[in-house]
Parts: structure tokens; sequence; C-alpha cells
């Protein structure tokens, strides 16, 4: 077959075929009357031991050597069932002592994702403690489970990563002081698309966005879920009753004012 052929039947370029042949590692077995490359079954055979031998990661020129490539560039023959053997058995060993370090790779990296998404770097009794006694130290995995967004979760997981105990006490009482404020303008009648409304919201979306990205489609989409969901929906109406459906008037609202089309939006 030609240069091209064989190149697309192995799954290399042609010209790592011409390389090769350049540094006399694979010489093909005949040319054509116009001069063309032609490769035989053997020349198959040995372009299939280069790539076994190349995937551990061994050099050109220690592949030529175990192959009997001699100085002139001129291919052997055909390995003997014994040699072809032997090198298979060789092949074989390599690979698999390349498939346990590449284990060992993945096992390393599997342990620094498993770091990297805990997120709350605080024991559970530690949760509580800080969060209040409703707080479940299990809703983070929940979570994960509801919103498989890899970026989302490792921008939680990186920002978490960096707070103290402190942090996360500072942190829960600007919460609870946004939530009364939420509270308090629901219960003195403020309507969305004010601006003490448009305040609020961004005050809301500002509380979340230290956890992960929230643009105003995010937001947006993350209240209509607290209203759907029974656990924020009873956090936020016992507040203030019907805190949660406000809430939400109130973020769409402030969207629309930012121009985003509320009737379309994505996470």
């Amino acid at each position: 077959m030609t240069v091209g052929e064989a190149a697309n039947l192995v799954g290399v370029s042609v010209r790592t075929l011409h390389h090769w042949e350049q540094i006399g590692l694979l010489v093909p077995a005949a040319r054509s009357s116009a001069g063309y490359r032609l490769y035989g079954p053997a020349d198959i055979e040995r372009i299939h031991q280069i790539l076994v031998y190349r995937e551990t990661g061994m050099a050109l020129a220690d592949i030529a050597q175990l192959l009997g490539e001699t100085e002139s560039g001129v291919a052997p023959a055909t390995l003997t069932p014994s040699s072809a053997t032997a090198h298979l058995a060789r092949q074989r060993k390599l690979l698999t002592d390349r498939i346990a370090r590449l284990q060992e790779m993945v096992s390393a990296v599997d342990t620094m994702m498993e770091k990297k998404k805990m997120g709350i770097q605080l024991t559970p009794e530690e949760q509580v403690e800080i969060f209040g006694k409703d707080w479940k130290p299990e809703w983070q995995d929940e979570a994960r489970e509801r919103w498989d967004d890899p970026e989302v979760w490792s921008q939680y997981a990186d920002r978490t990563a960096k707070l103290t105990k402190d942090d996360y006490r500072r942190i829960t009482a600007e919460i609870k002081a946004m939530e009364a404020q939420l509270g308090e303008a629901k219960r003195n009648g403020v309507q969305p698309g004010t601006e003490r409304a448009n305040q609020l919201a961004e005050l809301h979306r500002a509380s979340l966005d230290q956890w992960f990205d929230v643009p105003y489609a995010r937001q947006i989409l993350l209240a209509r879920m607290y209203t759907q969901d029974p656990q924020f929906a009873k956090h936020y109406n016992d507040i203030e009753p019907d805190l949660t459906p406000w809430l939400l008037q109130i973020v769409e609202a402030n969207a629309r004012a930012h121009g985003v089309d509320t009737e379309n939006v994505e996470w």
C-alpha cells in the first residue's frame, strides 16, 4: 500500500512515516515504478511494534536498537516466531509497567480532586455551631448532586478553601443581616422594581457571588429554585411570610432593569 494508505491504516501522519524512514527506523519494503514508497505486511507489523514502544515513552533511537536497526538504515528481516514472541513479551511488560504508573497518577489526581471538592473546611460540629442548629452538613453533598456544574464547584472549592472559622462567622452574620433587611422591606411594602428593592436584590446577589460567580440569570434561577424547594421556601418564609416569592420578584425586576430577558435565562 502507499504511504498515505499505510498512514491512514495505523493512525499516524504521512510526515511521521517519512521521518521514521529518514532516521532509518522504518524503511518501506519496496518502491513503485514511479518511485513511490510501498508498504507491505511486514512494514505494517513493524509500525505497530514502533507505536507500542512509543506508547511506553521510549525514545525512537532506543526503539530502533530494540528492533535491530543497522546504522545503514536497512530494515532487518521479518522477526522469527520466537523473536516476535520475545518482542511481544517485552512490549507487554513495558505497557503493564506504564499502566501501573498511570494508575498511581490517577489515584493522586483523585485525591487532589476529593480535597478540592470538599468545600467548607469545617467539621460537621463547627458547621452547626456557626450556621445554626437547623444546618445539615449533608446539604453540601445534596447540592453537588443537584447541580453538577464542574466550573461552579471548582470556584466554590477554591473560595471556601481560603476561609477560616472566623471568616465563616463573619459571612454568616452578614447573610443573616441581609436576610433581615429582606424581611423588613417585604413587611414595609417595598415594591419590586423600586430603588430599594433593586438595592436588596444586588445585596442578595453579592452574598451568593462570594461563593461562585452569580450573574443575573443565575441569580434568577436560584431564586426560582427557592420557591420550588420546601427547605429553601421555609427558610425565607420563616423570616417573613411569603418572603420567598417576593424575593424572586425583586430579583427578576432588578435583572430586567439590567437588560436581562427573564423569560429566557440559562445557568
